[in-house]
């Protein structure tokens, strides 16, 4: 695992694949997303390296069921006592209650798709017995007032988080940027790609200076011109 400073207080985790975010408020820490199966034991060093103690983490929020985010939640939480958010439509799917939909796959997308299974870690994906539930508008307790945006598509429950105060938006794989060019996309293996798209227009009309992707390089200055731009090459969403 790879540990990016963006700004003071915000930390890029990057895996082998996917990655997550480590938020800091004076001594409180949040993780957005929290990387594959086996990921809880880095972050924790990454926790005490900051030279704080393991239960500074008080949440952990995901922004949706896939193993490559919510893999290592479970762990974590076990370590930290942080409890687990993640939105109603997909809080079963991460319980175990029910299967989670698979992405409906246009042709190109096939051998990503098995290439990124190839790269997860075997370990095993512990699945988190308790996760509390948000839905789009609830404000959470870090980030001055972070907001739950639901962007439904990748998955029924995807949510992003938005910290107007900060100017820096979550957004999941909501949307990505692309490790050829650098270049933003709506992501990649959704269940509903209409309804992904219209979710990232969505995203693009924020105001923000700072965009952190579940895949891909951030974008660091200017985010929301940049997801406008991007977003307006997609069209007008049905």
């Amino acid at each position: 695992m790879d540990v990016i400073e963006l700004l003071p207080g915000l930390r890029l985790l990057r895996f082998p694949v996917g990655q997550a975010y480590l938020w800091r408020d004076g001594d409180e820490l949040t993780l957005v997303d929290a990387g594959p199966p086996g990921s809880g034991a880095p972050i924790a060093e990454t926790v005490t390296a900051l030279g704080l103690p393991l239960d500074a983490v008080r949440r952990i929020v995901l922004t949706h069921f896939h193993e490559d985010h919510a893999g290592g939640a479970a762990e974590l939480a076990a370590r930290t006592g942080a409890e687990i958010l993640a939105h109603t439509a997909d809080a079963a799917v991460l319980r175990g209650e029910v299967p989670g939909p698979p992405p409906v796959l246009e042709d190109w997308e096939r051998p990503l798709l098995a290439a990124a299974q190839q790269l997860l870690t075997r370990d095993g994906f512990v699945r988190p017995p308790d996760v509390v539930e948000v839905s789009d508008g609830d404000l959470l307790g870090f980030g001055d007032g972070a907001r739950v945006i639901h962007v439904p598509g990748h998955t029924h429950g995807s949510i992003a988080l938005h910290l107007p105060r900060h100017g820096v938006l979550f957004t999941g794989d909501a949307v990505a940027s692309s490790p050829v060019d650098g270049g933003v996309l709506p992501g990649v293996f959704h269940v509903d790609r209409p309804r992904a798209l219209a979710s990232f227009h969505r995203l693009a009309a924020l105001d923000t200076e700072v965009c952190c992707f579940g895949h891909g390089d951030p974008v660091t200055a200017r985010a929301s011109a940049v997801l406008r731009e991007a977003a307006d090459g997609y069209g007008t969403p049905r």
